[in-house]
């Protein structure tokens, strides 16, 4: 007996409806690998990672940004695996975290080192969840000078320069920083760990006395940062994710969503050359080195 044209048809239709459901589940499923697309009957996760010399702002704000306008992200997850960086770009940072708050849950995961401009960054969380062997603190600021004047005397070259003002060259490679321009810049560092340590006063609602006590620049575990009070509670990304999901009141599975990748066009592999590539790559490295940093740098 021949089957009806009309009920294969309907049969094959719904048999490639439960395919297509299953392929989009499973997609939503591993959505932590592929951005914020993808089909999932989870609540989502978002995670922001930062990880290395925070040198830039752009790209990280850039994903907070997309995950604050995401309707579907239920809480965020600010995984950090940083020693710190540049200050400003710490501090853009920090306010994207800030702002971001107002909209969703934000919960802090630090990961192996979570140091100095990290540690800025991280109070800006609902909550901070540190490992107990995460390497954080080193509340201070800094900034390095290079003095080359005996080399270059060595290999025979003279500096001349052309100022405007006197303190116009101030921390020049060329000489010695005379007694009155190191009191300038002891006074710049001081004004910039003052906004670190008056950011830990307000967001982690400790004393002053009791943050200046552990704000010498020394470094400890997660353990004892939970024990000063600089986190909430030990545990790893899980555990993080967990607390967000709770604080946002979801306390069923949820899928961890990661920003989405921009891939480059065939347009940019081709017409991209070394030469310009190299050339970023020293320009990053001047950027993260430059200037006074929230850095830690055993």
């Amino acid at each position: 007996m021949r089957k009806h044209p009309v009920i294969l048809g309907l049969v094959l239709l719904i048999a490639l409806g439960v395919v297509l459901y299953f392929f989009f589940y499973m997609a939503g499923a591993q959505s932590g690998n592929a951005g914020t697309q993808g089909f999932s009957l989870n609540d989502k996760i978002g995670v922001v990672p930062i990880e290395g010399v925070i040198s830039d702002s752009l790209k990280i704000t850039e994903y907070i940004d997309e995950f604050g306008k995401n309707s579907s992200i239920v809480a965020v997850v600010v995984r950090i695996d940083s020693p710190g960086g540049g200050v400003a770009a710490s501090q853009e940072i920090y306010d994207a975290v800030v702002a971001l708050k107002k909209k969703k849950k934000v919960v802090v995961s630090m990961g192996s080192v979570a140091a100095s401009g990290g540690l800025l960054i991280a109070c800006a969380g609902d909550k901070i969840v540190a490992n107990p062997g995460t390497i954080t603190g080193s509340i201070s600021a800094i900034m390095q000078f290079a003095n080359l004047e005996e080399l270059l005397k060595k290999v025979g070259v003279k500096s001349s320069i052309v100022k405007s003002g006197q303190y116009k060259d101030i921390g020049s490679p060329m000489r010695e920083m005379t007694p009155e321009e190191r009191i300038i810049i002891q006074e710049l560092v001081d004004d910039i760990y003052n906004q670190f340590i008056d950011v830990i006063v307000r967001d982690r609602k400790m004393t002053r006395e009791q943050v200046v006590a552990i704000g010498d620049g020394r470094v400890f575990t997660g353990r004892k940062a939970l024990e000063y009070g600089l986190v909430d509670q030990l545990g790893d990304m899980a555990a993080a994710a967990k607390l967000a999901g709770e604080l946002a009141g979801k306390n069923g599975k949820y899928d961890l969503v990661y920003p989405s990748k921009k891939h480059p066009s065939i347009f940019d592999y081709m017409f991209e050359s070394a030469a310009n590539q190299f050339s970023q790559s020293v320009k990053e490295k001047a950027e993260k080195w430059g200037g006074v940093s929230y850095l830690y740098h055993p």
